[in-house]
Protein backbone atom coordinates (compact mmCIF):
# COMPACT_ATOMS: atom_id res chain seq x y z
CA UNK A 1 0.00 0.00 0.00
CA UNK A 2 1.82 3.40 -1.07
CA UNK A 3 0.75 6.43 0.90
CA UNK A 4 0.88 9.83 -1.29
CA UNK A 5 1.57 13.21 0.44
CA UNK A 6 -0.36 15.24 -2.14
CA UNK A 7 -3.24 15.06 -4.56
CA UNK A 8 -3.07 12.51 -7.91
CA UNK A 9 -4.15 15.09 -10.17
CA UNK A 10 -5.29 19.19 -10.03
CA UNK A 11 -8.35 18.77 -8.96
CA UNK A 12 -6.87 18.22 -5.21
CA UNK A 13 -4.52 21.36 -5.87
CA UNK A 14 -7.59 23.42 -6.94
CA UNK A 15 -9.51 22.38 -3.62
CA UNK A 16 -7.33 23.62 -1.70
CA UNK A 17 -6.47 26.48 -3.68
CA UNK A 18 -10.10 27.56 -3.10
CA UNK A 19 -10.49 26.88 0.53
CA UNK A 20 -7.04 28.91 0.73
CA UNK A 21 -9.43 32.09 -1.19
CA UNK A 22 -11.84 31.50 0.72
CA UNK A 23 -10.33 31.52 3.93
CA UNK A 24 -8.43 34.77 3.01
CA UNK A 25 -11.61 36.36 2.12
CA UNK A 26 -13.35 34.99 5.54
CA UNK A 27 -10.45 36.22 7.58
CA UNK A 28 -11.02 39.76 5.83
CA UNK A 29 -14.56 40.03 6.57
CA UNK A 30 -14.04 38.66 9.85
CA UNK A 31 -11.41 41.39 10.48
CA UNK A 32 -13.95 44.01 9.44
CA UNK A 33 -16.81 42.23 11.10
CA UNK A 34 -14.65 43.25 14.38
CA UNK A 35 -13.42 46.44 13.90
CA UNK A 36 -17.05 48.12 12.49
CA UNK A 37 -15.81 47.80 8.91
CA UNK A 38 -13.99 50.85 8.80
CA UNK A 39 -11.47 49.95 6.14
CA UNK A 40 -13.41 48.09 3.76
CA UNK A 41 -12.34 47.79 0.34
CA UNK A 42 -15.64 48.10 -1.29
CA UNK A 43 -17.90 50.61 -2.82
CA UNK A 44 -20.99 51.98 -1.17
CA UNK A 45 -23.01 52.08 -4.08
CA UNK A 46 -26.88 51.47 -4.11
CA UNK A 47 -26.81 48.05 -5.02
CA UNK A 48 -23.28 47.29 -4.02
CA UNK A 49 -22.65 47.78 0.06
CA UNK A 50 -20.25 45.64 1.78
CA UNK A 51 -20.76 47.83 4.86
CA UNK A 52 -24.42 47.58 4.37
CA UNK A 53 -24.62 44.01 4.45
CA UNK A 54 -22.20 42.95 7.04
CA UNK A 55 -23.68 45.12 9.53
CA UNK A 56 -27.25 44.49 8.53
CA UNK A 57 -29.80 42.30 11.46
CA UNK A 58 -29.22 39.38 9.25
CA UNK A 59 -25.33 39.47 9.56
CA UNK A 60 -25.29 37.40 12.37
CA UNK A 61 -26.78 33.78 13.45
CA UNK A 62 -27.50 32.83 16.69
CA UNK A 63 -25.86 36.10 18.02
CA UNK A 64 -22.36 34.63 15.96
CA UNK A 65 -21.18 36.84 12.95
CA UNK A 66 -21.94 35.28 9.63
CA UNK A 67 -18.30 36.07 9.16
CA UNK A 68 -17.25 33.76 11.98
CA UNK A 69 -19.04 31.04 10.57
CA UNK A 70 -17.73 31.46 7.34
CA UNK A 71 -14.35 31.36 8.78
CA UNK A 72 -14.49 28.30 10.81
CA UNK A 73 -16.05 26.95 7.60
CA UNK A 74 -13.15 27.23 5.18
CA UNK A 75 -10.79 26.36 7.94
CA UNK A 76 -12.33 23.05 8.08
CA UNK A 77 -12.77 22.67 4.54
CA UNK A 78 -9.24 23.38 4.11
CA UNK A 79 -8.06 20.97 6.66
CA UNK A 80 -10.40 18.47 4.67
CA UNK A 81 -9.00 19.42 1.18
CA UNK A 82 -5.43 19.48 2.36
CA UNK A 83 -2.94 17.45 0.39
CA UNK A 84 -2.59 14.95 3.72
CA UNK A 85 -6.09 14.47 3.69
CA UNK A 86 -7.50 14.79 0.10
CA UNK A 87 -5.85 11.19 -0.93
CA UNK A 88 -8.03 9.77 1.66
CA UNK A 89 -11.06 8.60 0.26
CA UNK A 90 -13.52 7.40 3.32
CA UNK A 91 -13.79 11.94 3.42
CA UNK A 92 -15.29 12.45 0.06
CA UNK A 93 -18.09 12.17 1.46
CA UNK A 94 -17.68 14.80 4.22
CA UNK A 95 -16.13 16.74 1.52
CA UNK A 96 -19.24 16.46 -0.91
CA UNK A 97 -21.76 17.31 2.28
CA UNK A 98 -19.37 19.75 3.51
CA UNK A 99 -19.03 21.70 0.14
CA UNK A 100 -23.48 21.29 -0.40
CA UNK A 101 -23.93 23.00 2.61
CA UNK A 102 -22.04 25.85 1.94
CA UNK A 103 -23.33 26.33 -1.43
CA UNK A 104 -27.15 26.00 0.70
CA UNK A 105 -25.97 28.45 2.87
CA UNK A 106 -24.71 30.93 0.33
CA UNK A 107 -27.63 30.36 -1.87
CA UNK A 108 -29.66 31.35 1.70
CA UNK A 109 -27.28 34.34 2.17
CA UNK A 110 -27.73 35.52 -1.44
CA UNK A 111 -31.45 35.56 -1.03
CA UNK A 112 -31.20 37.57 2.02
CA UNK A 113 -28.77 40.28 0.09
CA UNK A 114 -30.91 40.49 -2.46
CA UNK A 115 -34.40 40.57 -1.12
CA UNK A 116 -33.91 41.83 2.33
CA UNK A 117 -30.93 43.98 2.63
CA UNK A 118 -31.26 45.05 -1.02
CA UNK A 119 -27.40 45.56 -1.28
CA UNK A 120 -24.79 43.19 -2.64
CA UNK A 121 -21.36 42.86 -0.88
CA UNK A 122 -18.62 41.90 -3.38
CA UNK A 123 -16.09 40.29 -0.59
CA UNK A 124 -19.63 38.31 0.26
CA UNK A 125 -20.05 37.31 -3.52
CA UNK A 126 -16.33 36.38 -3.73
CA UNK A 127 -16.96 33.76 -0.66
CA UNK A 128 -20.47 32.07 -2.28
CA UNK A 129 -18.08 31.49 -5.96
CA UNK A 130 -15.69 29.26 -3.86
CA UNK A 131 -18.42 27.55 -2.51
CA UNK A 132 -19.51 26.72 -5.20
CA UNK A 133 -16.04 26.22 -7.01
CA UNK A 134 -15.70 23.72 -4.21
CA UNK A 135 -18.72 21.79 -4.23
CA UNK A 136 -17.77 21.77 -8.43
CA UNK A 137 -14.63 19.99 -7.67
CA UNK A 138 -15.26 17.62 -4.91
CA UNK A 139 -18.01 16.37 -7.06
CA UNK A 140 -16.22 16.34 -9.70
CA UNK A 141 -13.48 14.30 -7.73
CA UNK A 142 -15.91 11.96 -6.90
CA UNK A 143 -17.04 11.39 -11.08
CA UNK A 144 -13.20 11.54 -12.48
CA UNK A 145 -11.18 10.35 -10.02
CA UNK A 146 -12.26 6.57 -9.16
CA UNK A 147 -10.73 5.17 -5.95
CA UNK A 148 -7.78 3.03 -6.10
CA UNK A 149 -8.02 -1.04 -6.07
CA UNK A 150 -6.82 -1.75 -2.59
Amino acid sequence: MTIRTAPRTGTGWAALGVCVIGTLATIYLTYEHFTSGSTFACPEAQSINCQKVTTSQWSHIAGVPVAVIGLIYFAGMLVLCSPWLWQDRRLDGIRVAGAAVGVLSALYLIWIELFRVDAVCIWCTLVHICTLALLCLTIWRLAAEPPEPV
